[in-house]
């Protein structure tokens, strides 16, 4: 049986939907089928500061990989998209690529968090996954996507860029 792995993409330096484009192929190739896409947002920074408004969408992909592997993978398309890694946290960057759900997944390790720790925290996050997902239940919260959305505290701007 195939998993079912929600991913968030994107970032706000370079050519942002060009590297949308160019990660979608990359997880295509490396990851899975992608099965879904929402529309493409832009939204403020969240967690410092920077002019450079970012973009952002989510996709599901089917893999027959684990966790890990699709983390190491999405470290990789992030890498080959030009991402540096900054010591001191959030920082500006061409592409992230973030694990949102793993299936219906609970897991803590070091490296990796599923469902994703702040996916409730963020708009950028929320509005493209209640996009495609709104019924989907998370399995901490047990609330909806769209129930997260609604009592999210984020007042971050995030507005449409691109319908698909």
């Amino acid at each position: 049986m195939k998993n079912e792995v929600f991913l968030l993409i994107g970032g706000n330096l370079g050519d942002r939907l060009f590297l949308i484009e160019q990660a979608e192929i990359l997880i295509e190739k490396n990851i899975g089928n992608i099965i879904q896409k929402s529309s493409i947002y832009e939204s403020e920074p969240w967690g410092f500061e920077t002019e450079h408004l970012f973009l952002n969408a989510v996709v599901v992909t089917e893999t027959d990989q684990s966790p890990q592997e699709v983390l190491n993978q999405a470290q990789t398309i992030e890498i080959l998209l030009g991402r540096k890694r900054s010591l001191q946290g959030y920082s500006a960057r061409t592409m992230d690529v973030d694990i949102l759900f793993f299936n219906d997944a609970v897991m803590e390790t070091e490296k990796l968090i599923i469902p994703h720790p702040k996916l409730s925290e963020r708009k950028f996050t929320l509005l493209p996954l209640c996009e495609i997902a709104a019924a989907k239940m998370h399995p901490i919260a047990q609330l909806t996507i769209k129930d997260l959305l609604l009592n999210c505290s984020d007042i971050s701007k995030v507005t449409l860029f691109k319908k698909r």
